[in-house]
């Protein structure tokens, strides 16, 4: 099995793990009721998607 020579720098790990911090999500804003919203994702303010109303969302009573 192949097994390192060397130990590896804490300056190489560093630069490896360079592209492993989390990204914030991408938000869009809902076309119907301006609520951010993540992208491909049913508004669940209004229930609105790609143009039409996906699901019925029930009006709060308070």
């Amino acid at each position: 099995m192949a097994v390192p020579k060397r130990k590896q720098s804490n300056s190489r790990t560093g630069h490896r793990r360079s592209h492993h911090a989390l990204k914030p999500k991408e938000l869009s804003s809902c076309p119907k009721c301006s609520t951010a919203v993540p992208t491909h994702v049913v508004c669940p303010n209004c229930g609105y998607y790609m143009g039409r109303t996906i699901v019925e969302v029930e009006e709060a009573s308070s």
